[in-house]
């Protein structure tokens, strides 16, 4: 199946970045979190769903499944990318015990979540900062290093099945435990050297195709997912605004990948995409994107390639607005200022 150009010339853009001289910006970049980070650590666990077989990975150099849940490129590649790496922090699950690697690791597993319990078959977020711990970082200067969290999705998803009106005491409870939970995480990080923290908030999670569907079959988005996630993104702000008060060295940028998607949905044709409710790879049918699953030509045009990820495309564009951005993309400063500190 033929590439068509924005594809071709964006893998050529990656390809040239791995083999040029392009300069780091940071020391190294250590990535935690869920399937929206996740290049390939499922792929060396047993029984939990992949992303490493086609069509995940069509747009991929040589259309190859990495075990990033896309067509392509991840949004944590476009971040290393515009921090100057030449590719993107490997699997630490890939990586042979006791490799010191320059350019960062990759922890994040794909249908982890804040709590452990979210995602018990996965590297938990616990789990993820023990290997951090373990990881051989000589020569590495930590506290310029860039720590790069995306985590909470699955939280959500995982609660709202079994709560679909919650009551506002649940909700309270369930927001505070998260919050309870990630502050231990950001502290356990702290105290073992982390110093620049660049967070991805939740994105409108109830407007992926498979949130929809949950939407009394109308096909709007399920507002009860949407206000969860705005109300643990609130709850994240005010989070990382307290830790960075009484952490001495923390600094930390917020970038809100909520604002970024909502804005694509509420304005696609600014962006280019021409779909924003339904999934290229399975379509507007209740199918995965399976080996035998149809998928869409036009993946520059569609905001999600499955019932739950976004394409490519997307990730390009939301790592603009909040690498570069200000609010309500991005706060209290920018990735690329955070970068520079």
């Amino acid at each position: 199946m033929a590439l068509d150009v924005p594809v071709l010339l964006l893998a050529l853009f990656f390809s040239l970045s791995v083999s040029g001289n392009a300069q780091s910006k940071v020391p190294a970049i250590y990535v935690f979190g869920d399937s929206s980070a996740d290049v390939g650590n499922n792929n060396y666990l047993p029984d939990i769903a992949k992303a490493n077989c086609l069509p995940y990975g069509i747009d991929f150099p040589h259309s190859r499944p990495t075990g990033r849940y896309t067509n392509g490129y991840n949004g944590i590649d476009f971040f290393a990318r515009q921090m100057g790496l030449r590719m993107s922090p490997p699997p630490y699950l890939s990586l042979p015990k006791n490799t010191s690697n320059r350019v960062g690791v990759n922890y994040a597993s794909g249908g982890s979540g804040i709590l452990d319990s979210t995602g018990p078959n996965t590297i938990t977020m616990t789990k993820q900062i023990k290997y951090f711990a373990t990881t051989n970082k000589s020569n590495i200067v930590l506290s310029k290093s860039i720590f790069l969290i995306s985590t909470g999705a699955n939280d959500i998803i995982a609660f709202v099945p079994n709560n679909m009106t919650p009551i506002n005491t649940q909700i309270e409870r369930f927001c505070n435990t998260l919050i309870s939970n990630y502050t231990k995480h950001i502290e356990a990080l702290y105290n073992l050297g982390a110093r620049k923290f660049g967070i991805i908030d939740i994105g409108p999670v109830g407007c992926c195709p498979f949130a929809r569907r949950l939407s009394n079959h109308s096909g709007a988005c399920f507002n009860v997912m949407n206000d969860l996630a705005v109300g643990v993104n609130d709850a994240v702000k005010t989070m990382l605004s307290n830790l960075s008060s009484t952490l001495k060295g923390m600094k930390y940028s917020l970038g809100s990948y909520y604002a970024a998607v909502s804005n694509m949905i509420a304005n696609p044709e600014a962006a280019g995409f021409k779909d924003v409710q339904s999934a290229c790879c399975g379509g507007k049918s209740s199918a995965d994107c399976t080996p035998t699953a149809t998928y869409c030509e036009n993946r520059n045009e569609y905001l999600f390639w499955d019932a739950i990820h976004a394409t490519q495309r997307t990730y390009e564009e939301a790592v603009l607005d909040i690498y570069s951005g200000s609010p309500p993309f991005v706060t209290p400063i920018n990735f690329k200022q955070l970068v520079k500190e």
